[in-house]
C-alpha cells in the first residue's frame, strides 16, 4: 500500500515539472495525471513568440517614446510667438547671434562639402532648422542659397515665420516650415513622399540654435537627429553652459537686471556642458568635430567668439559613416578632381 502511494506521488511529481517546462504551465483535464509533450512544446513555442515581439516593442520605440516638448517651455513661447522679428525687443541677442552662427554654420558645411556654388555657397544642400521659433536663423541659411525647413511645436510661431518670408520672393523656393516636434518628423509625422525622405535621412545638416536648453529629453533629441541625418551630415548647436557663471550671467543678470530675454526663459538645471553634450552625442552616433566659446556684451549687443566656454558655446559635429573609409560626398569628390584637372 505505501509502495502504490510512493509511486503515485512520485508520478505526480514528475507531472507536474515536466509540465511547467521553461516556466509554461500545461493546464490538463482533470483527473488525467499524465502530460503531453506536444502541448508543452505548443506552449513554450508561443511564450517565445510573444516574448520576442515584446522585445522588439520595447526595442523599436524606446528612443522615440519619450518627447522633447516641455509644455512649460511651450507656454512661454506661445506668449511671444508674435515678437520675433522685434530687433529690439524681447529676441535682440538672437538677432545679433546671426553675426557669428551664421558664417560657423556656413564655413563647416563648406569645409566638408567641397562643391563651391559663388553667390550661393549652400545651394544644393538641405537643412532642417529644429526649434525655429520665428525664422530668424531660417532665413539667412535659405538666402544662402540652401534648402531649409524649420520646425517648431508652437503652431503661432510657424504662422509668424510664413508670414515674414513670404514677403521674400527669393525665399519662396528655399525655406518652408512645418509646426511639428523632431520626434513627430522622424518618426513620419508629415505624410506623403517627402516625409518618407526625411525618415530615411535626407537632410545634409541639423541646426539646433538655443535649443537643447528648453528640451525635456536630450537623449531623444540626439536620437532622432541621427535618423534624419544623411551619413556625414552635419550637426550644429548653439547653448549655454552649466556653470555657476552662466547662471549668474545668463539667468540673474540677463533675465532680472538687464532684461535682455524675458524673465523666466532658461532654467539652469537644463544647461549642459560641452563635454556632457559631447559625450552624449557621440553615444548616439556623433563625431564632434570643433566647440567654441561665445561672448555677449550687453552694452554694445555685440556678440563675439572667446577662448573660454564658460557661458555660452557652439559645437559642430558630424555623423558618423557606417563605413569609417567611406567618402560621405563621393560625387562632390569627384567634381571637384575633374574641376581641377
Amino acid at each position: 500500500m505505501y509502495s502504490n502511494k510512493l509511486s503515485r506521488l512520485v508520478l505526480g511529481l514528475y507531472s507536474r515539472r515536466a509540465a511547467a517546462v521553461c516556466g509554461v504551465v500545461v493546464h490538463r483535464p482533470a483527473g488525467r495525471s499524465m502530460f503531453s509533450w506536444a502541448a508543452v512544446c505548443k506552449q513554450r513555442t508561443l511564450w517565445l513568440q510573444r516574448s520576442a515581439c515584446l522585445e522588439l516593442r520595447l526595442t523599436s520605440t524606446r528612443p522615440i517614446s519619450q518627447t522633447t516638448v516641455d509644455p512649460d517651455e511651450l507656454r512661454k513661447f506661445r506668449s511671444l510667438a508674435s515678437k520675433w522679428w522685434d530687433e529690439q525687443g524681447e529676441f535682440a541677442a538672437l538677432h545679433a547671434m546671426n553675426d557669428l552662427r551664421v558664417p560657423f554654420i556656413r564655413d563647416n558645411l563648406l569645409n566638408v562639402h567641397r562643391s563651391r556654388h559663388p553667390g550661393n555657397p549652400l545651394s544644393g544642400l538641405r537643412i532642417l532648422d529644429v526649434g525655429c521659433g520665428g525664422g530668424l536663423l531660417t532665413e539667412p541659411l535659405g538666402r544662402l542659397g540652401a534648402n531649409v525647413l524649420g520646425i517648431d511645436p508652437v503652431e503661432n510661431s510657424i504662422g509668424t515665420a510664413q508670414l515674414h518670408a513670404s514677403y521674400d520672393p527669393d525665399l519662396h523656393e528655399r525655406v518652408s516650415y512645418q509646426a511639428c516636434t523632431l520626434e513627430e518628423l522622424s518618426a513620419g509625422g508629415k505624410e506623403g513622399e517627402e516625409g518618407q525622405q526625411q525618415r530615411s535621412g535626407q537632410f545634409d545638416a541639423i541646426v539646433a540654435s538655443e535649443v537643447v536648453e528648453h528640451l525635456a529629453d536630450l537623449e531623444t533629441f540626439a536620437f532622432c537627429c541621427g535618423l534624419v541625418l544623411k551619413p556625414g551630415g552635419s550637426l550644429f548647436i548653439t547653448t549655454i553652459n552649466k556653470t555657476n557663471l552662466s547662471y549668474a550671467l545668463g539667468i540673474v543678470v540677463a533675465e532680472e537686471l538687464l532684461r535682455i530675454v524675458p524673465s523666466g526663459t532658461h532654467d539652469w538645471e537644463k544647461f549642459i556642458s560641452p563635454v556632457e553634450l559631447e559625450r552624449l552625442l557621440e553615444s548616439n552616433g556623433f563625431s564632434v568635430q570643433s566647440v567654441r566659446g561665445m561672448l555677449y556684451n550687453p552694452v554694445s549687443g555685440a556678440w563675439s567668439w572667446c577662448d573660454s566656454t564658460a557661458i555660452n558655446y557652439a559645437l559642430h559635429a558630424v555623423k558618423v559613416t557606417e563605413d569609417p573609409q567611406a567618402d560621405p560626398h563621393p560625387e562632390e569628390q569627384s567634381h571637384t578632381a575633374d574641376t581641377h584637372s
